[in-house]
């Protein structure tokens, strides 16, 4: 038995299983995020989870906590069914392109890329702040630039596996003008598709602790929905400001990460 195993069944496991999920899912909720930035990183510091089990194991629980967040914003008619569709058919596309370019580019060079561009979108959430009366407007040329970030996310989530919805929530409000809540709602439901898939995937090759994505997919359901509540209470403004915030702790996770790679380099 591995040390992961023995890691994982005991008490103490169970109940960071379920701290985790609570905590991923109400910021699921309230961002629009998978909450895979949460789940993986508490899996591998409290549990010792190798970063690939951990990242696998946060996709599968990303599923539910995904489709309750789905349900809890459309019942404000906070989601673009038909764009988030589009994202999710460019993101699926974009992944096996990223899984395949992985070997041939610099991760530390993406990193510190990904670092710069989150740079850029902190500083335009405090520019832009899109009405909440504010309809995504589907036109041809509004669709092909939905398939561009969608296979540009996918390319992302491939090479250097942030989730989706850190990247598809600011282009929305940002490029396209939409609301903060529908951006939100639509990227819940871009990913449930993409983690679909990349979860059968893992589960083929064992990447995939099922036992820990159910109870960190069951817990963060039960704030998934309090999350989606709160962001429909919180002044657009604050609500820029709160993103902005998590988006900074994003960008610390991943400069560090590329520090790491650069020093092991």
């Amino acid at each position: 038995m591995s040390d992961v195993q023995t890691l994982t069944r005991g008490p103490r496991a169970y109940a960071s299983f379920i701290v985790i999920g609570l905590t991923a899912g109400l910021l699921s909720g309230l961002f629009g995020v998978g909450g895979g930035t949460v789940i993986v990183p508490l899996l591998v510091l409290l549990l010792h989870f190798n970063q690939r089990l951990a990242a696998g194991t946060s996709l599968a629980a990303i599923v539910p906590t995904a489709t309750v967040g789905v349900i809890s914003y459309a019942a404000h008619g906070s989601v673009a069914w038909i764009p988030a569709l589009i994202l999710a058919a460019g993101s699926v596309v974009g992944a096996q392109i990223g899984t395949r370019l992985l070997p041939k580019i610099s991760q530390t060079a993406l990193r510190w890329g990904f670092v710069g561009f989150l740079v850029v979108v902190i500083v335009m959430l405090f520019v832009v702040i899109p009405s909440r009366d504010a309809v995504f407007e589907l036109t041809w040329i509004s669709g092909a630039a939905l398939v561009g970030v969608g296979i540009a996310t996918g390319i992302l989530a491939g090479l250097i596996g942030v989730g989706g919805g850190v990247i598809v929530v600011p282009v929305l409000m940002v490029a396209f003008g939409t609301s903060d809540l529908v951006a939100k709602g639509t990227s819940l439901l871009m990913m449930i598709p993409t983690a679909l898939s990349g979860t059968i995937g893992n589960l083929r090759n064992r990447n995939v602790d099922l036992v820990a994505a159910g109870i960190v997919g069951v817990s963060a359901c039960t704030t998934t929905a309090l999350g989606a509540w709160l962001a429909t209470l919180i002044d657009p403004m604050a609500a820029n400001l709160l993103f902005a915030a998590y988006l900074v702790v994003i960008a610390v996770q991943m400069a560090m990460k590329a520090v790491k790679g650069r020093k092991k380099s």
